[in-house]
């Protein structure tokens, strides 16, 4: 299953110069990497943070909702990294 959350708003920088971002995430890294390539992301720019992830501008977050992503609050997204944290230990 693939998972967006709500866009948020930033201030543009040299390597971001959009206003809003929201991020990608998936059950496992190829749903992840496949569904990113879908949206024309390259690979190269997952994060593996926390909890691996992409970052999404707001015409790539319609799309991936166009292409059945689904929309998750930023409380399931704690819960996930904290999953992930117990999954580690």
């Amino acid at each position: 299953m693939i998972y967006i959350d709500s866009l948020k708003s930033c201030n543009p920088t040299k390597e971001w110069k959009w206003t809003s971002y929201c991020h990608l995430f998936a059950d496992s890294l190829d749903e992840l990497h496949d569904f990113a390539t879908r949206l024309g992301m390259k690979n190269e720019w997952a994060q593996f943070t926390k909890l691996p992830h992409y970052d999404l501008t707001a015409k790539r977050r319609a799309k991936a909702l166009e292409l059945g992503a689904q929309e998750v609050s930023m409380s399931w997204v704690k819960e996930r990294l904290k999953a992930a944290r117990s999954n580690k230990e």
